[in-house]
């Protein structure tokens, strides 16, 4: 069931004047959710603007606005121009991002997102998806399970961590949330409970919906998908992301390598509109806790360099 309150969208004026949306134009919001940016996009849109919204959970079709400018799109943004290009809009005026989970999913107890309601270890967006974190947690083997937590959650105690898990389940299947707490609470200090848990289910939710690599597939083609001028908008909310779309949006690739070509001039597909991100005012913080860590980065796609 749809929560009253899906989702209350992050930096919201501040996402809506980074797009510089123009009446007539066309836009994509990558993460519909709760649909409070897309809304907000159509309020700006004029009757021959266009709003193309995704997301791959089933949940957030039925938020969908009846608009004739609108058209929800049901799937990964790593699709991103497969589906464009089938809904005709090759190249568009600006591109959203928040790459947040919703308000929903961590409120729904039965997804299995939140360590503070006990429910089968799920995780999936896509309900769909074959891979959940239950499989994780008791399949993948001990070394792998160690890296997931390193790499994706920035876990201090990763190794002891998977040795305790693999520990557990010999003696019977962790399918709960209460289940993994039960298995991982020796090695969670008590003084920091809540952050260190948050960096497991982080990490466990990262592999299961793959997210990462979905990142990456966007990011690469939002240039292509981008008219000259166009803006691209990304909201993150850890370091993991922030990272790779900073990269992105100041050099092209995920290393923040800048390439230039053979007459010193670089090759980059896009303009930072500022080095640093914008972030929420203490007003904003107050009113919507879970949007304190998030960051806003806006880049401006470049007119292609001619060789």
């Amino acid at each position: 069931m749809i929560q009253e309150v899906y989702h209350i969208p992050a930096l919201l004026p501040q996402t809506l004047a980074a797009l510089d949306i123009k009446p007539g134009g066309t836009y994509v919001d990558a993460t519909f959710g709760g649909g409070g940016h897309s809304r907000a996009i159509l309020g700006l849109l004029g009757p021959d603007g266009r709003l193309l919204s995704f997301d791959q959970d089933e949940d957030a079709l039925a938020g969908a606005p009846d608009d004739p400018r609108f058209t929800m799109i049901y799937g990964n943004f790593r699709f991103l121009r497969n589906f464009l290009r089938f809904y005709d809009a090759p190249e568009v005026d600006g591109i959203l991002a928040d790459l947040g989970v919703s308000f929903h999913h961590f409120d729904d107890a039965e997804r299995g997102f939140s360590f503070r309601s006990d429910a089968r270890l799920d995780m999936r967006m896509n309900r769909h998806a074959g891979l959940s974190a239950c499989e994780v947690v008791n399949e993948y083997s001990e070394e792998r399970l160690a890296d997931i937590l390193h790499l994706y959650g920035e876990v201090s105690k990763a190794r002891p961590m998977a040795r305790v898990i693999v520990k557990a389940r010999a003696k019977a299947p962790i399918s709960t949330v209460n289940e993994l707490l039960a298995a991982i609470s020796p090695l969670i200090d008590p003084r920091r409970e809540k952050k260190d848990l948050a960096c497991v289910f982080q990490a466990l939710r990262i592999e299961v919906n793959g997210e990462l690599d979905a990142l990456r597939s966007f990011l690469h083609q939002t240039a292509g998908a981008l008219r000259p001028g166009g803006r691209l908008a990304v909201i993150t909310y850890h370091s993991l992301e922030d990272r790779l779309v900073k990269n992105f949006m100041r050099a092209g690739n995920f290393e923040g390598r800048i390439e230039t070509d053979i007459y010193g001039r670089s090759d980059t597909p896009f303009k930072l509109l500022s080095s640093k991100p914008v972030v929420p005012d203490a007003a904003e913080i107050e009113a919507n806790p879970r949007s304190r860590s998030a960051k806003l980065r806006i880049a401006i796609r470049q007119q292609p360099t001619i060789k």
